[in-house]
């Protein structure tokens, strides 16, 4: 029996719209993936803490059923940048642009000195 795809096709014009380019709309994904992603692992790190022992008994190991379910259960959420994704597209992310600063030529710099 096959196993289900996890891949999912993305409508990339779709995803450019939001912002009005696939640039700026994969970095704010992008960002906000890393940001669950960081947040699950601190998760993660804190709830597996417990489990840390400095003697590692054979038995321990073998036994730590509530462990091993932890980090089954972790597994099976959904990626964060499958989540990031879906926040994008449902506009449930706030995000702001830079505010634009032109460059200019060396020679049209003004600097200003305090003599």
């Amino acid at each position: 029996m096959p196993s289900p795809s996890s891949i999912i096709t993305r409508n990339v014009p779709e995803i450019a719209a939001k912002t009005g380019n696939i640039y700026q709309s994969i970095n704010i994904i992008a960002k906000r993936a890393r940001q669950l992603a960081a947040k699950q692992k601190e998760e993660l790190s804190t709830k597996l803490a417990d489990f840390a022992s400095t003697v590692d008994n054979l038995e321990e190991v073998f036994e730590n059923r509530e462990q091993i379910e932890i980090s089954k259960y972790y597994e099976r959420m959904p990626k964060p940048t499958i989540v990031a994704i879906d926040e994008f597209m449902d506009d449930k992310l706030v995000y702001t642009e830079p505010e634009f600063i032109p460059i200019t030529r060396p020679d049209e710099m003004i600097i200003d000195t305090e003599e």
